[in-house]
């Protein structure tokens, strides 16, 4: 998918330009979706692809919203040695835009927390 980061610059605030295309962080406990319960599908702020459902999110305590599984194939895991940190980056596999970290810690049987930024997320909730 190509992106035009002219429009994006346009389409986005700030803070999510910062967050999804230059791989910024949004402060902890500041997302709207943090707390979010409705159910649905949570989708890219860029391009609209489907990553995670609301079942697979669960309240870990960080101040952001994380999840135990993505939607498979949805999003690619990279590592990520920034901040002298040694992580797993997760971006949107349709359109490249930085999303979170992954973690080997979660509480459910998948042992995964998908930690993510609420600025780079939509929430399409079920009708």
């Amino acid at each position: 998918m190509e992106i035009n980061e002219e429009e994006l610059k346009v389409k986005l605030t700030p803070e999510e330009y910062a967050v999804l295309r230059e791989k910024g962080t949004e402060a902890p406990f500041s997302g709207a979706l943090l707390h979010d319960e409705r159910s649905g599908m949570y989708t890219c702020k860029v391009c609209g692809q489907d990553l995670f459902a609301s079942d697979a999110k669960f309240d870990s305590g960080t101040g952001w919203p994380s999840f135990d599984q993505a939607i498979p194939g949805s999003v690619v895991e990279t590592e990520d040695t920034a901040h002298g940190m040694s992580r797993t980056e997760i971006t949107c596999s349709r359109c490249g835009s930085h999303l979170g970290h992954v973690f080997p810690d979660g509480p459910t049987p998948t042992g995964k927390r998908y930690c993510l930024n609420s600025v780079c997320l939509d929430l399409k909730p079920l009708e």
